[in-house]
């Protein structure tokens, strides 16, 4: 299903639930403006087609004592692919790694971490992390604070670009 198969209701199911995930089945047909029996049926669709890739709470790792949050761009020494999908498993097996991005450029990846302290980090970053295989280079920036996070994609771009295209 190409996002250009999706209609409008579609695309506003989306929407809705990128913006609130837990909402009932009847609340979501409520605000799409259909009945629950094919709103799920929808829902279940878009699941199945992998528009829907999961439902998750957005947990304050902060207030879970996770107080350092780093970015790490590595760059490797091969980037045969067989070397970048060996450290993407190796990063996928680390838990103070919670998103690993490979890039073109001068940086083969950037690796957004979580860890309670800095000291914690500093074992992982020594141990593992520059220890690793194919690791050439390691550069840390440390986040001061977080000015915006907001997941998924704009819906207000993606209906002003399908109503221009028609």
């Amino acid at each position: 299903m190409a996002v250009s198969r999706l209609d409008p209701i579609d695309r506003k199911i989306l929407a809705e639930l990128q913006a609130d995930g837990r909402m009932t089945n009847v609340e979501l047909a409520k605000r799409v403006g259909i009945s629950a029996p094919p709103c799920l049926r929808r829902v279940r669709t878009l699941e199945e087609s992998g528009f829907i890739r999961g439902y998750h709470a957005d947990v304050d790792a902060r207030e879970l004592g996770f107080e350092v949050q780093v970015f790490a761009m590595v760059g490797l020494q091969s980037q045969a692919e067989a070397d970048l999908s060996a450290f993407e498993a190796r990063c996928r097996n680390w838990p103070l790694v919670r998103e690993c991005h490979m890039l073109n450029g001068e940086v083969d990846f950037i690796l957004k971490c979580v860890a309670p302290d800095l000291s914690t980090f500093q074992r992982f970053l020594t141990e593992e992390l520059t220890a690793a295989d194919n690791v050439a280079s390691v550069k840390t920036s440390l986040v001061i604070r977080v000015a915006k996070d907001d997941p998924g994609v704009p819906f207000d771009i993606l209906e002003a670009r399908l109503t221009q295209s028609a």
